[in-house]
């Protein structure tokens, strides 16, 4: 790498993770260190620790948020698992099209997946007008708050698992078998513990996404009573009096929950070695399923009866209804909350088009700085490449919620000279932030396949840094590229924490749209707006999927 132009980039690049990701979690560090901060004192260091410590409260935040992580894990892994078993290690019927549809209940936003279950279990809903089941009980207590939020985020173990499982294949556990193991025993001893880092690695990232999460929380917890750490930091920004100190100390524990599950994962994938391929694919022993056909496809129907078509099945009737008092007749049933929606009712087309252009800005802006880090961390040599990299993928660890709070800390502030706060630009810096480790990742895993002797090729022919960059490499990593933008913009489309914590006066997202309305007392025309969302969602991740298909068939 052409050193001066390297060392350009690399500054630049380093400057903006500093903006984007170190700034606002230095202020969250120093607003919990110094409880005056705001008001330009660093008197009484460490008070708010101590105070918002001391709180009667405290211990039963703490200890809810780290109970709803433990649960929504292992609920998760229950469901995942003998699906991950039957697509990784046999030769299940419309494999390809089981896997879109485990997709869709992670990109259904998870406060709409928690209205559709409200809509459908509360007391004259949907399963009271349909079979006579009132489940008003079941949703809105704690176990109700576990089934939703594992239903929308086992589709992380399930793809994690099952692809783990499918490298590992059942070879090794055939040679168990011959050994004379049963083949619970040698599914147990062998193809399992082989399968630890898969997951290891989606049960501590379902950790972490449950007790970031705040639709869920917000909106099944307050009827339950059940409180955690997310939507007590919500309160201190909504309630008065505003407690800053009190917010950042509580953000900051909800850091250090996060940082201790990735390096928990860390260190179970460490201790050992999983090594399990030797240069034959160990996917074409899966084996045939035989008479377990018919059981395995019914498992499947099954689950993805109750995780997709119930709750998406709610969104559409809801939207469909003119009032949900007026149940399921069919002369309840019409277009108009479409109809509402594309006549702007409550600025509903103004926050379609916020979402979008915040989208694009967003994936544009992540796609860009992403590559160059990417660049930087895998293709140079230069000094500050570790510092880049961990800054780049430290948004993995840092709940949607802290982010939030230390870029309202970070840019709430007289003395900057361009106004970002009460803008959109926070916003779009909030979603370049949450989402940069997207493009980081795809981008640094396309180059890694690229072999470096393309770099010394063109550095011999005279091509600077900039040409080896725009000529050879960029469109060679493109397909990778594209795929992180699009994620990224699925994402940032839906966002709902940073939308509602940050979203100027009177600038509304689908995200913030939906939740208002249901807030206040308007279903219908919600999910009017969420069923548009997770139809564009599913039809961007149709395209997802085929560029990486495409991605794959080129690097074969």
């Amino acid at each position: 790498m052409e050193r001066q132009g390297g060392g350009l980039i690399l500054g630049l690049s380093l400057s903006a993770l500093a903006l984007v990701v170190a700034l606002p979690m230095l202020f969250v560090f120093l607003q919990a260190l110094f409880p005056y901060l705001t008001e330009g004192s660093f008197r009484d260091p460490f008070g708010s620790i101590t105070r918002t410590l001391s709180e009667p409260r405290l211990p039963g935040l703490l200890g809810n948020t780290i109970l709803l992580g433990i649960s929504v894990a292992l609920c998760s892994l229950v469901i995942a698992l003998p699906l991950a078993v039957l697509r990784g290690l046999t030769k299940l019927p419309a494999a390809p099209l089981w896997d879109l549809l485990l997709l869709i209940p992670f990109m259904v936003p998870p406060y709409v997946g928690a209205f559709s279950w409200i809509l459908t279990l509360q007391p004259g809903g949907f399963s009271t007008q349909l079979l006579g089941i009132d489940g008003g009980s079941l949703i809105f207590s704690f176990t109700g708050i576990v089934l939703v939020m594992s239903l929308h985020l086992f589709p992380v173990v399930y793809f994690a698992l099952s692809r783990t499982m499918a490298t590992v294949g059942g070879r090794f556990a055939s040679v168990a078998r011959v050994c004379g193991a049963s083949p619970l025993r040698a599914f147990l001893t062998v193809t399992l513990p082989l399968s630890t880092p898969g997951l290891a690695a989606s049960l501590l990232l379902v950790f972490a996404l449950s007790i970031e999460e705040f639709g869920t929380p917000a909106t099944l917890g307050a009827h339950a009573g059940f409180h955690v750490l997310v939507t007590a930091i919500h309160l201190r920004f909504t309630d008065w009096p505003i407690d800053l100190p009190g917010a950042a100390v509580l953000s900051m524990l909800l850091v250090v929950l996060a940082l201790g599950a990735f390096l928990l994962q860390h260190w179970i994938i460490t201790r050992r070695t999983y090594v399990s391929v030797a240069g034959k694919s160990a996917r074409d022993e899966a084996a045939p399923l035989g008479p377990w056909r018919l059981p395995a496809v019914a498992l499947f129907s099954a689950v993805s009866l109750v995780a997709v078509v119930i709750p998406v099945g709610a969104v559409i009737l809801s939207a469909l209804s003119r009032t949900l008092s007026g149940g399921l007749s069919p002369d309840n049933l019409g277009l108009e909350n479409f109809a509402a929606i594309f006549a702007n009712r409550g600025g509903a087309l103004d926050a379609l088009r916020t979402s979008l252009s915040l989208a694009v800005g967003a994936a544009l802006c992540a796609g860009l700085l992403g590559t160059l880090t990417a660049f930087i961390t895998v293709r140079s040599t230069l000094p500050g490449r570790r510092m880049m990299d961990f800054l780049s993928l430290l948004p993995n660890a840092l709940p949607g919620m802290v982010v939030a709070v230390g870029l309202i800390l970070a840019w709430n502030r007289e003395w900057w000279p361009v106004p970002i706060y009460n803008s959109m630009a926070i916003l779009l810096l909030a979603y370049v932030c949450l989402l940069l480790p997207y493009p980081v990742r795809y981008v640094g895993a396309g180059l890694r396949q690229i072999g470096e002797s393309l770099d010394a090729a063109a550095r011999v022919s005279g091509a600077g840094f900039g040409m080896t960059l725009r000529r050879i490499l960029v469109p060679l990593i493109a397909p990778n590229l594209m795929v992180s933008m699009l994620l990224v913009f699925a994402i940032a489309s839906r966002e709902l924490v940073s939308s509602i914590m940050l979203a100027p006066p009177g600038v509304s997202t689908v995200a913030t749209f939906v939740f208002g309305q249901f807030e206040q007392g308007s279903p219908g025309l919600g999910m009017a707006m969420s069923v548009i969302a997770i139809f564009s969602s599913t039809a961007l991740l149709v395209a997802l999927n085929q560029m990486q298909r495409r991605v794959s068939v080129s690097a074969d």
